[in-house]
């Protein structure tokens, strides 16, 4: 009964439970019921939920996929231990972390504490803060660690050290040092210290290693071609007693390099284990006949890939529709008035997805579409847990659970207004840093150092301190939401903005109730039982507490919090993985955007972004429109375009051609590997300060039916406007009374203006 739904070779994967297994899974072939079958497969045959490890990149899939086993097989479900790379990881580390020198309840920094950090390390160490910008930096450290180097092995790396002397960087390994030396006095963790400890916790101590392989007798991994090499060695090390690994993915949709992702990971699994189980899900169950066909001929064009026949059963479906616009402002019209002309005919607004390569695209389209008064969401925003009041309140939380984290103290210490400002703060660093004790350490004994602080501040700084330690003694003797709401009234964050008396504060106050309600939900979970799938022991009601809360909450992500509603969908193409649409907009498909110029001087690079292109257009279900503009603005400059080698690599059957969404135009190139000529930049146009001549022309036709008065008007010529005054013609659009000028004022910069509204006057 639990195979009847899956096909021969899905249920061939399932059936197979000892040794090594790679799936490969194709894109909309079922994978995740295939994994979930599996897992429910595997408890049905005997083996027992305790020693089943299943790891997934987000906390939504993980849940998900539970509840989808729980639906299968019953409670044994809920003691299987699933979830991401780094909250399985945390919760090992919290119970080791004795071995490692930490605290058990150390504190997670995300994005923008570590941000914080390293802003703060480089103001101390008097280094130029424009050469070495804080996501340079931070940038640099991740990759080190996710690649297992430490500041001393970044330190003693001849090839690293080589690398930062070239970019003028030499001190990056000092101030990676610092880092985690601060990160280690706070009693805190980082993302990628997840991983590296996890990596050190396995290496150092060899009973902790075979603690945790027996316990994990089969390990499942989702999105194995994600995974980076802390990840590899981590899994490796924890399946080589019992070699019972199951790993799932597509190498044809690894994208994330840049985040420390190797294909290599799941090209050489059969390198790794060459005993390996291979098999391959290649019938597609969410796309047309043309969408399917499109994507198996551009991905055909990669040489690193494991060879695979994607195919679907699913209606021929329409032609991918590719239209070429003037500019980028044209294509966005073109894509609001599509969708417009849809929902009029039925669809939903939540049915189409527009993807972009950058986030920088998505300003024309919002613009767009809310001329046209047409509901948007911008996926992967500002997730809840990332707004200013939530993160305020979540620094009371960590400060209560880790008196030592200093960026806790810091977020906490001023907020609301104590009357504590910055000069007090540094005096107190330069105490803790005296006496190598934690900020908040410094401030509670502060009566008992001597100091340049006056007394009222003392007083203010002890009282706070005071009352963080009252609610530190009760975190284990009351619940989250008990403890959580006290601190919220008590810190006076909520009575500070609604003093403001503003539509802004208000929408904060609310942000913070849904915090509050958050807790609640947290704690009275009474017809759910919660199970530590680590220990194996149920969480009663009292034990949900507020530093078991925090540790869920700071490994949330934006993909798991995400706000839904009838809206049409932008997102880059990398947020939009592991999602699928009825409808599917892919807008910028131009050389040195998409692929991305960056990309062309390597192989591998070329052949991550065509995988990109792969998995955008495989989001779609029933129709695919790719377009691409003439003319766009990129940094501030107009460019001009040619429209992407990818599109050229999809077989002209698969095809509806336009210009602008109405006429027809000639075919594409029919020798997709003609590449001369590709990798030259975007021809940009000159500044005002340059001695090359303006263009006289465009490589399109803008028009040529304006009427005889606006009809003077010509790119390059100099004119006057009575409120901006003098600048030049950069750019003509339009017909008739609908032309428009692109001019670039001497003093105010770039306008579009309708030119029978301007009042322009030739100088």
């Amino acid at each position: 009964m639990l195979l009847d739904e899956l096909n021969q070779q899905q249920q061939d994967a399932v059936r197979e439970i000892d040794g090594p297994i790679i799936i490969i899974a194709g894109a909309g072939s079922g994978k995740t019921k295939t994994l979930t079958c599996k897992i429910a497969y595997d408890l049905q045959n005997g083996i027992s939920p305790y020693n089943i490890l299943a790891l997934t990149f987000t906390n939504k899939a993980a849940e998900e996929m539970k509840e989808r086993i729980t639906e299968l097989v019953g409670t044994p479900a809920k003691y299987i231990l699933m979830g991401t790379f780094h909250s399985i990881f945390s919760r090992i580390l919290r119970l080791e972390s004795e071995r490692l020198g930490f605290v058990s309840r150390f504190s997670i920094y995300d994005t923008d504490d570590a941000k914080s950090l390293i802003k703060t390390i480089i103001k101390e160490m008097n280094l130029d803060e424009k050469r070495y910008t804080v996501s340079f930096v931070m940038e640099r450290i991740s990759k080190a660690k996710n690649n297992l180097f430490s500041p001393s092995d970044y330190l003693n790396s001849i090839e690293i050290q080589a690398e930062d002397r070239a970019a003028h960087k030499e001190q990056i390994g000092y101030i990676y040092q610092q880092y985690n030396r601060r990160l280690k006095g706070a009693m805190a963790m980082d993302f990628d210290d997840l991983l590296f400890n996890m990596n050190v916790l396995l290496r150092d101590f060899p009973d902790v290693l075979k603690k945790y392989q027996e316990r994990f007798r089969y390990i499942m991994v989702d999105e194995y071609q994600d995974t980076n090499f802390a990840q590899y060695l981590i899994i490796k090390k924890l399946a080589a007693l019992h070699r019972n690994i199951c790993v799932v993915g597509d190498d044809a949709q690894s994208i994330y390099a840049f985040r420390g992702a190797s294909i290599r990971n799941i090209l050489n699994f059969k390198t790794d284990y060459p005993d390996a189980k291979v098999f391959k899900l290649e019938q597609n169950y969410r796309s047309t006949q043309n969408i399917v066909n499109a994507a198996n001929c551009v991905i055909a064009n990669n040489e690193d890939q494991i060879k695979k026949n994607v195919w679907t059963s699913n209606p021929q479906g329409c032609k991918i529709r590719y239209t070429n616009h003037d500019s980028d402002r044209a294509e966005a019209e073109y894509v609001c008035q599509t969708i417009k002309d849809k929902v009029i005919d039925g669809d939903n607004y939540s049915d189409f997805a527009v993807l972009y390569r950058t986030n920088m695209q998505s300003r024309v389209l919002e613009e767009a579409l809310r001329l046209r008064n047409t509901p948007y969401r911008l996926y992967g925003g500002i997730s809840f847990y990332s707004r200013k009041e939530i993160k305020d309140v979540l620094a009371y939380f960590r400060l209560v659970s880790n008196n030592d984290d200093n960026g806790a103290f810091e977020r906490s210490i001023n907020n609301p207004a104590r009357g504590i400002g910055n000069t007090t703060i540094n005096r107190l660093k330069i105490i803790a840093a005296e006496h190598n004790v934690s900020l908040f350490s410094a401030a509670l004994n502060l009566p008992n150092f001597s100091s340049k602080i006056n007394g009222t501040t003392v007083e203010k700084i002890v009282e706070f301190c005071k009352m963080i330690v009252a609610f530190s003694k009760t975190i284990h003797q009351r619940n989250a939401y008990e403890l959580g709401e006290e601190i919220i009234r008590m810190s006076g964050i909520k009575t500070a903005l609604k003093n403001e008396e503003s539509i802004e504060a208000e929408d904060r106050i609310n942000n913070i109730d849904e915090l509050i309600n958050s807790l609640q939900a947290f704690v009275r979970k009474e017809d759910d039982i919660i199970i530590d799938e680590l220990t194996g022991e149920e969480i009663s009601q009292t034990e949900r507490t507020l530093d078991v809360f925090l540790s869920q909450v700071s490994l949330m992500t934006d993909a798991d919090n995400d706000d839904e509603g009838d809206k049409v969908v932008l997102m880059t193409i990398h947020a939009a993985k592991g999602l699928e649409f009825p409808y599917v907009f892919i807008v910028g498909m131009e050389e040195n955007l998409f692929p991305s110029l960056q990309s062309l001087t390597q192989r591998s690079d070329t052949e991550e972004e065509r995988r990109l292109f792969y998995v955008a257009i495989t989001r779609a279900e029933k129709e695919l429109m790719i377009s691409s503009a003439r003319m766009r603005f990129r940094y501030g400059e107009l460019v001009f375009a040619e429209r992407s080698r990818f599109v050229e690599e999809i077989d002209e059957a698969y095809l509806e051609q336009s210009l602008d969404g109405k006429k027809s135009f000639p075919a594409l190139h029919k020798d997709a590997n003609d590449n001369s000529n590709r990798k030259k930049p975007l021809l940009k146009l000159p500044s005002k300060d340059s001695k090359k001549p303006l263009p006289t022309s465009l490589p399109h036709p803008v028009g040529g039916n304006a009427s005889s008065a606006l009809r003077k008007f010509e790119i390059g010529s100099r004119v006057v406007h009575s409120r901006f005054g003098e600048g030049t013609i950069l750019l003509l659009e339009g017909e008739g009374d609908n032309r428009k000028a692109m001019v670039n004022f001497d003093v105010g910069g770039k306008k579009i203006l309708v030119l029978r509204f301007a009042k322009l006057e030739i100088l």
